[in-house]
């Protein structure tokens, strides 16, 4: 499949990168700066620039199969630019007619309080992550609204260990939101695996298989 990777060079984006490679998709890694990747592959393009960019985004976004968003919040948290930059790309594929959206929200939001993970840095970082926390539902929802296909992944703790497997839904099949509790590289590869799960897939009802 042909991919376009928005957060290309964040620590699930760029294990998706890679990973994707390895699997044999074409893959469009787009970020800012992208000499942070550091991965070199007949199959792999580079698309460097903002999110906010609309030109730049639907130009990536235009020919591929699937597009995968594992947008980072900035430099600061502060800088909740995670739904903003969702918007763009939600537009872009409307506008260039690519249907399969994954999308990762990477704090937890909506029914995931009890995350520990998250509730923890909420609790230490509190007026901060507010801010971050809105962002996330605004990201999720605008993305349930999109009438694309999509599927949303809640990673509900991120380390750098080994695959551990402990995948678990903890959600409803039919809202096709997914928490996972997994390794940075499981979350990657379980986001790599609904390119083709059909059973975590929301399809537009326009739309069937």
């Amino acid at each position: 499949m042909k991919l376009v990777i928005f957060g290309a060079t964040g620590t699930v984006g760029r294990q998706a990168v890679q990973q994707a490679l390895e699997q044999g998709h074409t893959v469009t890694a787009f970020a800012r700066n992208l000499t942070k990747l550091d991965i070199q592959h007949p199959q792999l393009r580079l698309a460097q620039g903002d999110v906010m960019d609309s030109v730049a985004v639907e130009t990536a976004i235009q020919g591929q199969d699937a597009v995968l968003c594992v947008l980072g919040a900035g430099k600061q948290l502060k800088s909740t630019i995670r739904s903003e930059g969702t918007q763009q790309i939600i537009k872009a594929m409307q506008q260039v007619g690519v249907r399969r959206l994954i999308c990762l929200s990477t704090l937890g939001a909506g029914e995931s309080w009890s995350n520990l993970n998250f509730y923890w840095k909420y609790v230490m970082f509190g007026f901060i992550l507010r801010q971050v926390f809105a962002d996330h539902q605004r990201q999720e929802a605008l993305v349930k609204s999109s009438g694309l296909d999509w599927t949303i992944v809640r990673p509900s703790a991120l380390t750098d260990g080994p695959h551990t497997g402990q995948y678990h839904h903890s959600f409803p099949s039919s809202d096709r939101n997914i928490t996972l509790q997994i390794s940075r590289a499981d979350v990657a590869d379980f986001i790599l695996k609904q390119l083709s799960d059909q059973s975590s897939l929301y399809q537009s009802p326009s739309l069937s298989y």
